[in-house]
């Protein structure tokens, strides 16, 4: 799906969910950016708050692009603030503050994800919000939340939070240091929809009572959600290995003609429909295999080269297609060009072409998981210049003229 384009446009007449709420978001980076362009893709009108020399600190990650005005644009901010308006103000300087606090009064959510007490300090933190718009919904990411964590200072990444979170060690192998993943950023996403999550309950209450309140997401907390099972098998009093995949089952990746494909079989029937499959009917006698932790434990010296000299001769995709068929939970360990060329990635849309200032190319970004029968799928915006609206938006929601936008430009306070 191309940026601009519209799927279902019979829907759009009805809008979309979030049709009519304003976000203004002091943000920078992922967390944060990836929940408001959700709420974006839902209908929300998203003004970014960035700075206006510096813009989000997400500009300047790699790979870059230029954009229309020559600027560096990294990739970081590219995949995350699709559909956004951009306003350039100096939350250091009184003006932009003072400007900051003014819009606020008119949005239904304030956002920001800086380290706790950041906002504060600038005179923007909830409370400071809250005494001039009492019914916008405040939300804040952060590494440890706004509650006196012991690690409220600690600055915070997704690998951090994720190592945190109990989600490396399990897969950790003796005398060696635990994996840490690097592709996709879970610490970040999984904060931002638990964000977006809150932001709609509030927005839900707020119907009732008139008032907004605080949702303050840490992304530690949604770590230890995401990696439930640690401490819950822990408590029951089993080896933190259990909770790695494979460990009490056959789940594991496996060798076809073009690369692999993954295999989980939990359940005893499924055993029996895969040694059926591979014309292994011995196993089912086989005391090796008279428990799922047989099937684990077993896994790399007999079922693997079973399994594979089976797909030797089949892609993932059809071997995965073959499994999949007659029960057995399997799919392709893909590749972006995999994602590319898959026809239900297409179908859902869930990749965005973006097109590229710089060049003929497009790029892309992923797009809206949340599938709506009644509303319309895009159109989606392109990333917005640092910027881009600052003078928009102040005049259609302060109503400030030409004079007072270039002194307050003149001042630094907007860019």
């Amino acid at each position: 799906m191309k940026v601009g384009e519209v799927r279902h446009p019979e829907c759009a007449v009805r809008g979309k969910p979030l049709d009519g709420v304003r976000v203004l978001a002091a943000e920078q980076m992922q967390a944060l950016p990836y929940a408001t362009q959700l709420m974006a893709h839902l209908g929300a009108d998203v003004l970014k708050v960035e700075h206006p020399l510096r813009g989000d600190t997400g500009r300047a990650s790699l790979p870059a692009l230029r954009d229309d005005d020559g600027r560096e644009v990294g990739a970081t901010f590219l995949r995350n603030n699709l559909s956004k308006r951009s306003i350039a103000l100096d939350l250091k300087s009184d003006d932009g503050r003072n400007l900051f606090k003014q819009l606020a009064c008119h949005c239904d959510v304030v956002a920001e994800n800086f380290k706790a007490g950041t906002m504060e300090r600038l005179g923007l933190g909830y409370a400071d919000v809250a005494a001039v718009a009492p019914r916008a919904v405040y939300v804040s990411i952060s590494g440890f939340g706004q509650s006196g964590s012991p690690y409220a200072q600690w600055p915070a990444y997704a690998p951090v939070a994720e190592a945190m979170g109990g989600l490396y060690e399990p897969n950790r192998k003796p005398g060696l240091p635990p994996p840490v993943v690097v592709a996709g950023a879970l610490g970040d996403n999984a904060a931002a929809l638990f964000a977006v999550i809150g932001v709609l309950a509030a927005l839900r209450q707020r119907e009732r009572t008139g008032r907004g309140q605080q949702v303050d997401v840490a992304m530690y907390d949604s770590m230890i959600a995401m990696a439930d099972m640690v401490p819950f098998l822990w408590s029951m009093g089993a080896p933190p290995s259990m909770a790695a995949s494979g460990s009490t089952a056959l789940v594991g990746a496996f060798a076809a003609r073009d690369g692999h494909f993954v295999v989980a079989v939990f359940r005893e029937h499924h055993f029996e429909l895969l040694t059926e499959i591979l014309g292994v009917p011995e196993w089912l006698s086989d005391p090796r295999f008279a428990t799922r932790r047989g099937w684990a434990e077993h896994t790399e010296d007999v079922i693997r080269p079973a399994l594979e000299a089976w797909a030797a001769d089949k892609s993932k995709l059809e071997a995965a297609r073959a499994l999949c068929e007659r029960g057995i939970v399997a799919g392709p360990s893909n590749t972006a060009e995999d994602l590319w060329d898959d026809p239900h990635v297409h179908m859902r849309d869930m990749l965005l072409e973006v097109p590229r200032p710089d060049s003929d190319r497009d790029y892309l970004v992923v797009g809206n998981p949340v599938k709506l029968s009644d509303a319309a799928e895009g159109p989606v915006k392109s990333f917005p210049k640092l910027g881009e609206h600052t003078d928009e938006v102040l005049r259609e929601t302060l109503g400030l003229d030409d004079a007072r936008l270039a002194e307050l430009r003149a001042r630094g306070a907007i860019g």
